[in-house]
């Protein structure tokens, strides 16, 4: 039979972490954590297979069916790995929400599939963090859910102008379209139309709006929509919208956040609009200013209305999600990884001896009683081997522990960084 060579490469879209670059993901994870947990919020997880029209219903063209795995189980039943995880935090909470004190907070840090072509900051496999507030309706949850945001940013220590926060609100296009008399279905088409707005040209957008039926004074006034700057911009563009509850929101949300301390973060932004079919309020997105970086990195917003799909009430829900990838770039093109060496806090304690493999052991376990990170030699080697495959793998101390040693009942802390060494009394 000839024998089958397979391929040791990831499948396209996805990545091996060796251990140094695990290393910087669990350190953007665990600062994830930290904050969350500081805010009260609980940590969960949903199973990575999902009824497919969970999807289908409510995440949009491209999430919703372009890009989602669906394949069929044993009982013919349409399923999908997860692309994303709002649907599958609504359906588990949909399960619970009566029963449950209010309000919800709950965070996820764990991985999707979205079959979308791969490029910079976009793979097939992805991590995001994921935090969500249920069961409040009224716009302090905005608020916190912005704040954590902007917190989850600081952790890291951005330098000043890195990033910028943009809010708009789902009300405020709502009575935008009010304006315009438009029906449901130019509705949700213009919607995903003007999502598009930042990467059409004038000429384009004009088109696209006017093949949609409208006229050229409604077309004008979604676009001075789109460029407004400002609150005030916005209403002396648009002066109908002057007393509206979705312009009185937006300005009390954007004062609350300035005297919090946080107005240098902050851009009124109505041209952020969030492709998913069930925002249905607050909605915003997160910015990277680094000139060869210059994107969105994540968003997120209110969505009261998506647990109907699962037969239940509808429950007030805001939260948004947090990509490793854009994240990671975002933290390289500003200069903020860590440079700590994985290994620089480990010592290796080589086997010098077959006559010391239990006193070798032995002493490896005591050292780990006392807080200290110990790889065990696994051969037996000589000490110049042992300093060479230290040196090579950057640990930060060596265990000498040979015959010398053990007739002196002692062992040396070699530092590899300064050379400096030190003895220790001990016997096995």
């Amino acid at each position: 039979m000839k024998k089958i060579i397979l391929s040791n490469q990831e499948v396209k879209g996805t990545k091996d972490w060796l251990p140094e670059e695990f290393f910087i993901r669990d350190y953007i994870f665990s600062n994830w954590k930290q904050i969350c947990l500081s805010y009260g919020f609980s940590q969960y997880l949903t199973p990575i297979l999902e009824n497919a029209d969970i999807y289908r219903a409510k995440s949009g063209e491209d999430i919703g069916i372009k890009e989602l795995m669906v394949f069929k189980d044993q009982a013919g039943r349409d399923l999908a790995i997860r692309p994303e995880m709002t649907p599958s935090i609504s359906r588990l909470v949909s399960k619970i929400y009566s029963s449950s004190p209010k309000p919800l907070k709950l965070f996820s840090i764990t991985n999707f599939i979205r079959n979308e072509r791969p490029q910079r900051g976009r793979n097939r496999e992805f991590w995001q963090l994921n935090c969500d507030i249920f069961g409040e309706d009224g716009t302090l949850s905005d608020l916190e859910t912005l704040q954590l945001a902007i917190d989850l940013m600081l952790i890291f220590n951005p330098p000043k102008n890195s990033f910028v926060l943009k809010i708009n609100s789902r009300k405020l296009i709502d009575d935008l379209f009010d304006l315009l008399n438009l029906g449901e279905d130019k509705k949700i088409s213009l919607t995903r139309l003007m999502d598009k707005y930042e990467k059409l040209s004038d000429e384009e957008f004009y088109k696209a709006v006017m093949d949609m039926g409208l006229k050229m004074d409604d077309t004008n006034r979604i676009d001075s929509f789109l460029r407004a700057d400002s609150i005030d911009d916005l209403v002396e563009k648009l002066p109908e919208l002057l007393d509206k509850e979705s312009v009185k929101e937006m300005r009390a949300l954007i004062k609350q956040l300035s005297d919090l301390g946080y107005q240098e973060y902050l851009l009124f932004s109505p041209s952020v609009i969030r492709g998913f079919d069930y925002y249905d309020g607050l909605i915003f997105e997160i910015f990277d200013n680094h000139p060869e970086n210059n994107r969105a990195m994540f968003g997120g917003g209110r969505y009261n209305g998506l647990a109907e799909i699962f037969g239940s009430k509808s429950f007030p829900a805001v939260g948004f999600a947090i990509g490793d990838e854009t994240f990671r770039i975002f933290l390289e093109s500003w200069d903020i990884l860590p440079k700590t060496n994985l290994y620089e806090n480990t010592y290796f304690l080589p086997l010098l001896s077959e006559s010391l493999i239990n006193q070798s052991f032995s002493l490896s376990k005591e050292l780990r009683a006392k807080g200290e990170k110990v790889e065990m030699g696994l051969d037996v080697t000589k000490i110049g081997k042992a300093l060479e495959y230290a040196n090579k793998k950057g640990v930060g101390k060596i265990v000498i522990f040979g015959e010398d040693e053990f007739a002196k009942k002692c062992y040396k802390i070699k530092d590899m960084k300064s050379g400096e060494e030190q003895i220790v009394s001990w016997s096995f």
